[in-house]
């Protein structure tokens, strides 16, 4: 039996204005998606490549639902889609303990799943007591160790992933590209967004390249 899709984008497009414009004329807007098709398949890990500037983040945004087209059409299968972000939501004048709820939540989890993940975030965060301390007190490497944890813990339907492969130090890139790489050989469907061709051919199952706003395969 052909599996369906559980995302599929017909004919994307999303324009912005032109910074201190109001005008909706043509000259006076900017597409960063034209036209993008493509479908995601149950289980499969799709890879999106482009240079910076050809459209992935908005991709994304759309994928993740936080922003709507401006034109075409997407079909989700009403599946949890979540998007892999460091730092979600942190708020510097929390300790590190309140923002693990702030961020967890904000990145799609209940309180009752924080809560009974809560230890396991700290653990592999290994910050030690700083856990207790505002972030605001925190080296970037002890912030970034945090959003790791608290990301890695989201275990939505559809994963996003965008360039958080390998974060930290030497120590804890290996572990953080490990569990990465966990999730990407499980069953789970996801979607790597790169500018990194390699990375893209070692993970993914197929990959579409954005330019200039389009898919061009």
């Amino acid at each position: 039996m052909t599996k369906q899709p559980v995302i599929s984008l017909k004919n994307i497009g999303v324009c912005y204005r032109r910074h201190g414009l109001f005008s909706r004329k043509p000259k006076n807007i900017f597409w960063a998606l034209e036209d993008v098709s493509f479908d995601v398949y149950p289980g499969e890990t799709l890879g999106i490549t482009g240079r910076n500037g050809a459209g992935k983040s908005t991709l994304l945004k759309i994928l993740a639902g936080i922003i709507s087209p401006d034109r075409g059409t997407i079909k989700m299968s009403g599946l949890r889609t979540t998007l892999l972000s460091l730092q979600a939501g942190f708020d510097p004048f929390l300790t590190g303990r309140q923002n693990i709820t702030l961020s967890g939540m904000l990145l799609g989890m209940t309180r009752k799943e924080i809560t009974e993940k809560e230890e396991e975030i700290i653990a592999l965060a290994d910050i030690g007591d700083f856990i207790n301390q505002p972030i605001r007190t925190y080296s970037t490497g002890m912030r970034v160790r945090l959003g790791f944890a608290t990301a890695h813990y989201v275990d939505p339907d559809i994963l996003l992933i965008d360039e958080v492969l390998g974060v930290g130090d030497a120590d804890f890139q290996k572990k953080s590209s490990a569990l990465i790489h966990n999730k990407i050989n499980s069953d789970q469907t996801v979607i790597i967004v790169s500018h990194s061709p390699a990375v893209i051919k070692n993970l993914c199952d197929r990959s579409i390249t954005i330019e200039h706003g389009k898919n061009l395969n």
